[in-house]
């Protein structure tokens, strides 16, 4: 099995789902794109993508040019091969962007460890039936997908009281998820010196809520990586 992983800043890579799919001997083609490297012409080799968060936004084109390039390469990937695909914040975004939404500000930003409810569809889904009703998972982001609701390939999953979007999926192989259970107990501080994250975590939380925001996380990560290796194994399940 090959999977290529979208990068977007090198401290944001799969997390604890990588550990889960290295120890299973899992192929991984790792895309720095920030760094400047290419998604390969032929996607049709991989058998699933992942693409994770970042600093950047998906209307950044200018100063990210290489946007451009990924946002057709996952539509390709998504749409047309239609080929598994978990996205993570701004992969999340991204997708949503790909299959006909739209990105905005929200209102306000989510940071911190937030309640996700999920909807009645989870009861059908293969990647979340086995979830509970509701989680607390770690947020940070300023925005959010939007601009989905008449379409009909789209199925809403999970909410919080901010973001409709928490989770979704395009059909039943392509998901994005707005919030992040990859993490493990070295993320906050790592994502902390990214000077646009720790600027978003004060404007929200106050000066010094690193230290807080981080304890809070490591409170919740046994819960976070079981959540991980559910979601691993399910996402294994729908991979050809």
């Amino acid at each position: 099995m090959e999977v290529i992983v979208l990068q977007h800043i090198k401290i944001e890579d799969p997390g604890y789902i990588k550990d889960l799919m290295l120890a299973d001997n899992i192929k991984l083609t790792t895309i720095e794109l920030d760094e400047g490297e290419k998604i390969p012409d032929d996607l049709s080799k991989f058998d699933a993508m992942l693409c994770m968060g970042g600093p950047m936004d998906t209307f950044m084109e200018k100063e990210y040019p290489w946007l451009i390039e990924e946002k057709k390469m996952i539509k390709e990937f998504v749409v047309d091969l239609k080929k598994p695909y978990l996205g993570f914040c701004l992969g999340c975004q991204l997708l949503g962007e790909v299959v006909g939404g739209k990105v905005v500000k929200s209102q306000p930003a989510e940071i911190g460890i937030m309640d996700v409810n999920f909807s009645k569809e989870k009861s059908n889904d293969i990647l979340f039936s086995s979830f509970p009703e509701n989680i607390k998972s770690l947020q940070w982001h300023s925005y959010e997908v939007d601009g989905l609701d008449n379409n009909k390939d789209i199925t809403v999953l999970a909410s919080s009281p901010i973001t409709k979007y928490q989770i979704f999926k395009y059909q039943n192989h392509a998901y994005g998820v707005q919030f992040h259970i990859e993490i493990k107990n070295t993320t906050v501080n790592e994502w902390g010196c990214v000077p646009e994250y720790k600027q978003a975590l004060e404007d929200q939380l106050g000066e010094g809520a690193l230290a807080k925001f981080d304890q809070a996380a490591k409170d919740n990560m046994t819960d976070m990586n079981n959540y991980s290796k559910i979601l691993y194994s399910k996402f294994k399940k729908i991979i050809k």
